[in-house]
């Protein structure tokens, strides 16, 4: 179901195009709850002289009856539904969810052998996807694949966690290397682990929580965090941003130490670099270490290069693409 809106097709005021009747094509998304249509929707489904859907089973079909609205289970040929609507009748069809293809091919052979008074052809998109809908297909599916697949039912988050790093990785790859459809790809890896975890975290016996959970968590965080944006602060400049984020995190958190929060795990530049920002953002005097050893001499290059605004990191792995491109050069490799 596309996310945008149809137009409808413009009625043809003919008295003959009158007589022939009307078809509207009444199109539902599987991903808003049954029932919630359109209010031209309902007017067509009020003014119709027949209701039609091939799908007994399909999930509005309640909701319109119990609204008073008739409707026949029937899939008409393109011949029949042209003959349902003769002498200025209008029909409404209400279309499964992969739509209506053969009826449609039907209806358009049928106009383009000129052989055939057509009826109007309406489509009317009775509900439609905001953005956003398709995460509601990431988990049903999601909950299929943890329900019936052998190795995703048996994952813990623990198990998890090394993907997790990967498909973080292979985003920042795809963000530098400047592949758009890479990029679009690699966010979805990312996705998923979130609503992986999620679903997992569904089924904790003491403490679970849902993918709802999660998402209802961080728009609080955001909201909370950005008080010139939802709230009376103002803030014109990114600097002035950040100080709001800062001086509302370090409220929520209560950390005893500017360290708190930091992840010891991650890479190293990238620890040292996390470290000094920490540091210099609190307005601390601490000297660096003075130690011996390359890790030393490391950990004062990264502080450095946070002072500088360059992210250690980002560098290295950039400085070791133009080395890795040099070695496939020498090797006489296409880069």
């Amino acid at each position: 179901m596309n996310t945008t809106r149809p137009e409808p097709t413009t009625p043809d005021p003919s008295p003959a195009a009158a007589d022939a009747g009307r078809v509207v094509l009444l199109t539902t998304s599987h991903r808003v709850a049954p029932g919630l249509l359109s209010w031209p929707a309902w007017q067509a489904l009020r003014a119709a002289d027949r209701v039609l859907c091939a799908d007994g089973a399909h999930p509005q079909l309640p909701y319109l009856r119990e609204a008073g609205t008739a409707v026949d289970e029937a899939a008409p040929t393109a011949e029949e539904l042209v003959d349902a609507c003769a002498g200025g009748r209008t029909v409404v069809v209400v279309a499964t969810g992969e739509g209506e293809p053969a009826l449609t091919d039907g209806l358009a052979r049928l106009a383009g052998s000129g052989r055939v008074r057509m009826p109007e052809l309406e489509l009317l998109p009775a509900s439609y996807d905001l953005p956003g809908a398709r995460l509601l297909d990431l988990v049903q599916v999601m909950d299929r694949i943890r329900a019936e697949c052998p190795w995703s039912s048996r994952q813990t988050h623990r198990g998890l966690a090394k993907y997790g790093i990967e498909e973080a990785y292979e985003l920042v790859e795809a963000i530098e290397e400047g592949d758009r459809d890479e990029l679009r790809e690699e966010l979805g890896d990312v996705l998923l682990q979130v609503v992986f975890h999620a679903r997992i975290a569904e089924e904790d016996p003491d403490a679970p929580f849902s993918i709802d959970d999660v998402a209802g968590g961080i728009v609080a965080k955001l909201i909370h965090r950005h008080p010139h944006v939802f709230g009376d602060e103002t803030a014109s400049t990114p600097e002035e941003v950040k100080e709001h984020w800062l001086r509302t995190k370090a409220v929520e958190k209560r950390r005893e130490s500017v360290t708190d929060g930091i992840p010891l795990a991650q890479p190293g530049l990238a620890l040292a670099a996390k470290l000094a920002s920490r540091v210099r953002t609190a307005g601390l005097e601490v000297p660096l270490p003075q130690a011996p050893g390359i890790g030393y001499e490391l950990l004062a290059l990264a502080a450095r290069a946070e002072a500088e605004g360059v992210d250690p990191e980002a560098a290295l792995r950039a400085a070791a693409r133009a080395y890795r491109d040099a070695v496939r050069a020498a090797e006489g490799v296409a880069k």
